[in-house]
């Protein structure tokens, strides 16, 4: 008998998961590495984060800088990124 799981086996298994952060204290839990700006907003709305799918969001690059992510656009996510989510009219 092997221990390799059968294809069945393997279909059961839950999806692998990964964190992101908005807002630096709001962990959301993904699932899926190519998301759209309006989904991500929408996992972090569900994950308990105090934002409106109206707002802006911005990934946080490695220098520091921000980049808008546009509600349509879709865009690869991986674990520990870090997203802010602000309102559409805020200058800060």
């Amino acid at each position: 008998m092997t221990d390799t799981p059968t294809l069945t086996e393997e279909r059961k298994r839950p999806p692998r998961t990964f964190m992101i952060t908005v807002n630096e204290d709001t962990r959301v839990t993904l699932t899926e590495h190519n998301l759209t700006g309006a989904e991500i907003k929408a996992a972090a709305i569900e994950a308990g984060a105090p934002i409106q799918p109206d707002f802006v969001l911005s990934k946080v690059l490695p220098n520091g800088k921000q980049r808008i992510v546009p509600d349509d656009k879709r865009i690869p996510v991986k674990d520990g990124d870090e997203f802010w989510a602000v309102p559409g009219d805020d200058n800060s």
